[in-house]
């Protein structure tokens, strides 16, 4: 283990913290039971008078359209969902139509229970700022009733002072339109799960040489023709393929926000099965392929109240959103964290197979992370429960720094920093002896007590900037030099 000097360099809080604000308010779809209670519930607004009807719309658009961009629409959406049970020889007004929608319709609170664990990265848009400034794109897991969390979204200015300068925020916080599957699958995360599953054969080596990227079922369907030349295919080989189309039917979605929502009104909630109660921890990166294409990448924690699976968004103009599982031995825990960029030709991944030490995971396919590395384990005092990685690795000419949690005595989170090799990330460089933030009085206090934890960090001319959590209620921001921070690193 590299030896570091005892003194360690202590992170500047700044100003600007994000609270909790139990307003941001999005509709959801509200069915109380079964149908034959959705049934009651309409044929009791249909004992009412159309003046009764009215006055009760009037009162319901008084106290929550202005809450809500597109009000109307959402109450006409969520009437459709129950229409189909309103009795076959009524017809309804306009009214009654959008009065039973306001019945099947529920504000939902999305950070009554905090707003934490912020991700930050370079922006795709850089126009029109000042020398020295930079505009960057952050992420907030924001946690409401049920614990149940979602994806927010904010932009900000960093100055040539490390200020960090905002705009105010949507009043409105408005859901993305969930777009069908399209015909097309993705080779990768096919071949990825066949793998996972145990499946080796020549066969299906040849099937995937011939398949396109991304396909369809007809096109697998043609190739698996061709493939068998006539002959019966095997009976286990079919029904993994069978039930891997359909794990991907229902484990992959993609989604669009209107342009003309703002940012900083989008948020992500859950819509599949697996990340039913919470998308998790999410960690930002912008990922710049060899040639120059640049795709954002979110790796993060799906939760269905049972179990978790690691997850990847990806998207290119932050409006349109496409949701992967990830797969292999080097995904199955919590806190993945994608390099950005690849190293020596291969995508790398900081992971944690063990619960408690830092990995790196190497893999030709986005999806699938089999082999993995150990960087180190836990080894001062202040993290001798477990070490996790605090984000995407920021590139450096010294080396990857990596914001790290140490979990101590009385499960204290605290943020320290590795340094590993450029070239060769599983080998480690120098660390922080010491964390560089540990929570204070202030920040000891909340829904999670004594834990400072971040997602994300990004070099911003001299400094790292670092977002972070105050004990899953609140986020900050702290700065800290780099050449004050890796001469405590450096040998």
């Amino acid at each position: 283990m590299p030896q570091t000097g005892a003194s360690c360099v202590i992170a500047t809080r700044r100003a600007e913290i994000r609270q909790a604000d139990c307003s941001r308010v999005i509709t959801r779809l509200f069915l109380p039971g079964g149908e034959d209670r959705i049934r009651r519930i309409i044929d009791r607004v249909l004992t009412i008078t159309e003046d009764e009807v009215s006055s009760l719309l009037d009162q319901v658009m008084e106290e929550f359209a202005h809450r809500h961009r597109r009000f109307i629409e959402t109450l006409q959406k969520n009437f459709q969902a129950v229409a189909h049970l309103v009795p076959e020889e009524v017809v309804l007004t306009d009214n009654q139509k959008l009065l039973i929608g306001a019945y099947f319709t529920s504000e939902y609170s999305i950070q009554a229970a905090g707003v934490l664990n912020p991700s930050i990265t370079l922006h795709p848009n850089q126009a029109n700022l000042r020398e020295g400034q930079s505009r960057y794109f952050m992420t907030f897991r924001c946690v409401g009733e049920g614990h149940i969390s979602s994806l927010e979204f904010r932009s900000c200015v960093i100055d040539d002072n490390y200020r960090i300068l905002t705009k105010p925020i949507s009043c409105h916080v408005e859901t993305p339109e969930l777009l069908p599957n399209g015909p097309a699958l993705d080779r990768g995360l096919f071949e990825a799960k066949l793998r996972s599953r145990g499946l080796y054969s020549k066969s299906l080596n040849l099937l995937l040489q011939r398949l396109p990227d991304p396909f369809t079922i007809a096109e697998l369907n043609e190739q698996l023709e061709s493939l068998n030349g006539g002959r019966t295919l095997p009976k286990r080989f079919k029904s993994e393929l069978g039930v891997t189309l359909d794990w991907m039917q229902k484990n992959v979605y993609s989604v669009r926000f209107r342009p003309d929502t703002r940012v900083s009104g989008r948020v992500l909630f859950p819509v599949i099965d697996s990340e039913s109660r919470g998308i998790e921890d999410a960690r930002l990166v912008r990922f710049t392929e060899e040639d120059g294409e640049v795709t954002y990448y979110a790796t993060y924690t799906g939760y269905n109240g049972f179990a978790i699976v690691s997850r990847i968004l990806e998207t290119t103009d932050f409006t349109t959103f496409k949701s992967y599982p990830l797969v292999g031995k080097g995904a199955q825990n919590k806190g993945l964290a994608l390099f950005p960029r690849r190293i020596n030709g291969k995508y790398a991944l900081l992971s944690r197979l063990d619960n408690e030490s830092n990995y790196v995971a190497y893999s030709d396919n986005l999806y699938c992370w089999d082999d993995a590395s150990l960087i180190r384990g836990p080894a001062s005092p202040w993290e001798f429960v477990q070490i996790g990685n605090g984000g995407p690795p920021v590139e450096t000419e010294f080396g990857w720094v990596v914001l790290t949690h140490g979990v101590g005595a009385m499960r204290k989170y605290c943020i320290g920093v590795d340094l590993l090799d450029l070239d060769d990330p599983t080998r480690l460089i120098g660390r922080t002896r010491e964390p560089i933030l540990t929570p204070n009085e202030y920040e000891r206090e909340g829904y999670v007590p004594n834990v400072v934890y971040s997602c994300g960090a990004v070099a911003h001319r001299d400094a790292l900037i670092i977002t972070y959590a105050m004990s899953d209620w609140e986020s900050g921001i702290a700065t800290v030099p780099l050449k004050d921070l890796l001469s405590k690193c450096l040998l």
